[in-house]
């Protein structure tokens, strides 16, 4: 309910002029139009879905492993000590983020498409000749 009521507040009240808004999302169970129908009457979801171009993010892949090593980075750089409250909190997160966004810091991704065939090759079509 706590998603659908927040994508009802992203159309009604933000993006309210905007004919159709594009999610991308994770692949939470709740986090799809039928939670939508859900928690509001039938118009209304509607209404809403209609507004809706949703786009869930692969449930397996690398850019898992970025955003890990990311949020490990903010937890060791930010988050191991005790932050007072939660505005010192925000503050010092944005800051953080500022901060590491324009030191502009890159992934040095080696994974290659040769090692993922190689890797990966059970996902691979067999053919048989």
């Amino acid at each position: 309910m706590e998603w659908a009521e927040q994508v009802r507040e992203l159309l009604d009240v933000y993006y309210k002029d905007s004919p159709k808004i594009k999610l991308v999302m994770d692949n939470l169970n709740t986090h799809t139009i039928a939670s939508l129908y859900q928690a509001f009457d039938p118009q209304t979801a509607r209404r809403l879905a209609k507004r809706l171009e949703i786009h869930y993010t692969p449930k397996h892949g690398s850019w898992l492993n970025i955003a890990e090593i990311e949020l490990s980075a903010m937890t060791k750089q930010c988050l191991e000590r005790r932050i007072p409250s939660i505005e010192t909190l925000a503050s010092e997160l944005s800051e953080w983020e500022h901060h590491r966004n324009s030191s502009q810091k890159t992934v040095d991704w080696q994974f290659t498409t040769e090692d993922a065939r190689v890797k990966l090759k059970r996902l691979y079509p067999q053919f048989l000749s």
